[in-house]
């Protein structure tokens, strides 16, 4: 019923325009960890897709909580931090229908959240193992090709960039950019000064993550 709802709002979008744009959200989670961090990420990575690959999302993102059961209203959902994470029995079973039902949910460690959002997420797929994606998975080919997989962004400790997913009955409902912080490179440049050629290369992976989501979706 989900994917119905998503193909709906996809066509509409394309229909009617601005008023009817699909909206994509960052996730609020409980914890104390810094939740709302890199809050010019999503409205750059938006401003990328709509013009480079012709989606209509709206210009900003939204905000919403991990238990809400407005999480359904969104096809793409980011996550993000440096710490701790906490989802309650509640949290963790609407998490669970969401990407059950068609959703997908973005996890981009932005250093320092791995230890905990594994542990969380466990409770949200118990029988599930994040596993690294092989660099032909269709997220690494959508408009862009990325040979070595999801890029590295930011060197933190100089792990390598990993991209991991959960795959649930086949579909990749969430996917894990663990040691790479896509989400700096996609921040106004003023941020982290980081060169032109590295911000392009994190847009473009989160171009096709984007763009993969829809395809896959719809």
């Amino acid at each position: 019923m989900f994917r119905i709802f998503l193909c709906v709002i996809f066509t509409c979008s394309y229909l009617f325009g601005e008023a009817q744009s699909l909206r994509i959200a960052k996730l609020k989670y409980d914890g104390g960890g810094d939740w709302y961090a890199n809050k010019t990420a999503l409205p750059n990575l938006i401003n990328y897709c709509n013009r480079y690959l012709n989606t209509n999302i709206a210009k900003e993102d939204d905000i919403v909580e991990v238990g809400s059961p407005d999480l359904f209203l969104y096809p793409y959902v980011y996550m993000t931090g440096h710490g701790n994470v906490v989802f309650n029995n509640q949290q963790a079973s609407n998490l669970r229908n969401y990407l059950t039902s068609g959703g997908f949910l973005h996890i981009d460690d932005n250093y320092g959240l791995d230890t905990y959002v594994r542990l969380e997420m466990k409770k949200v797929f118990p029988n599930l193992e994040f596993v690294e994606l092989p660099f032909d998975h269709p997220i690494y080919h959508q408009k862009y090709n990325f040979e070595d997989g999801v890029p590295k962004i930011h060197e933190h400790d100089g792990k390598p960039a990993e991209g991991l997913g959960l795959i649930y009955e086949g579909r990749l409902v969430c996917f894990y950019s663990y040691e790479a912080d896509l989400g700096n490179g996609w921040e106004d440049q003023i941020i982290y000064n980081d060169p032109e050629e590295l911000r392009q290369r994190a847009l473009k992976m989160g171009a096709n993550i984007i763009s993969y989501v829809f395809s896959s979706e719809l």
